[in-house]
């Protein structure tokens, strides 16, 4: 059956009139008529009745008709929600970012496509890179923001954000906020706190291994909060990306020798095709000043207060 079709029969159920329907749906009655019948034959009944001026539904026709009115409410329904999705109304993004990524990192980006596309409806998923990087497979996300020390799988495509370094933080007056350069041995003969979802975790203790370092572990935890705030306190230091301390009293220097940095890209399906409020989140993404942002925010975690 043609919407139409139903169309012009609930017409002709409100105003049980042929005339009046025809003109409520803008078409001439003989066409409204010739629809009408057409669906008749294709239901296998009468659904109106004509007598000399009068018009009324049959049996067959009173039992169809909530069926055919619910039909075209859910038709219309689907409409609106396509026109609304299409033009960037109530649109979802789902959007897999990594546990180790600063918030602050994303904020101003976050604000400025909240305030062009306010229709759009962002749901941030939590996770470590494997973990975001299988929802991608299976279709339980549009994209997903990842770093990783070894490369992409061919099956993911990565369009590179930023970069930033690891560096050493500690609590204000621990003895290497005196130093001008900070080395990753730096490390060894203090409590660590270890971050349990770090990517490079491994690389890094790889590093000290080399270098015949160990450290001692004090605390570790799944919570990015959790140890910054132990950091402030003063339980030990970690390693920790720059642009990650969002804890007041963490201070951070870039370590050196050797210096060690993460690629933080944008990472999808590729050959997906993406809904429209998704690609613009791409595009939006991907003219944004990454490097300006960081560099400023570079600067406000190692200022003195």
């Amino acid at each position: 059956m043609e919407m139409h079709q139903v169309r012009y029969f609930l017409a002709v159920a409100d105003t049980l009139n042929f005339t009046r329907a025809a003109e409520l749906c803008n078409v001439s009655q003989p066409a409204l008529t010739r629809a009408i019948q057409q669906l008749e034959e294709e239901l296998g009944g009468l659904l109106l009745r004509r007598e000399r001026k009068l018009t009324h539904l049959t049996d067959f026709g009173r039992l169809i008709e909530p069926h055919l009115r619910q039909l075209f409410a859910d038709a219309e329904a689907a409409k609106t929600t396509a026109k609304r999705f299409l033009s960037l109304q109530q649109a979802e993004i789902r959007l897999g970012i990594m546990c180790t990524v600063g918030p602050a990192r994303f904020m101003g980006f976050l604000a400025s496509f909240h305030s062009a596309n306010p229709g759009c409806e962002i749901t941030l998923v939590e996770g470590v890179p494997a973990r975001l990087s299988e929802m991608l497979l299976q279709g339980e996300l549009d994209l997903a923001v990842i770093a990783q020390p070894e490369p992409f799988s061919e099956r993911l495509e990565a369009l590179p954000l930023y970069r930033e370094r690891f560096c050493i933080a500690f609590p204000v007056g621990h003895r290497l906020e005196q130093k001008n350069r900070v080395e990753i041995g730096d490390v060894a003969g203090e409590t660590y706190l270890r971050r349990i979802n770090c990517e490079y975790r491994d690389y890094l203790a790889d590093q000290l291994r080399e270098r015949g370092l160990g450290v001692r572990v004090g605390f570790q935890s799944e919570r990015e909060d959790w140890i910054q705030m132990m950091v402030a306190a003063g339980f030990g230091v970690c390693f920790l990306p720059e642009f990650s301390p969002t804890i007041p009293g963490v201070r951070t220097q870039p370590v050196t020798d050797p210096e060690v940095t993460r690629e933080v890209s944008l990472v999808s399906l590729p050959g997906r095709r993406f809904s429209p409020a998704v690609m613009t989140f791409i595009r939006a993404i991907r003219s944004h000043q990454w490097a300006k942002i960081g560099e400023l925010a570079a600067e406000r975690v190692t200022d003195p207060v």
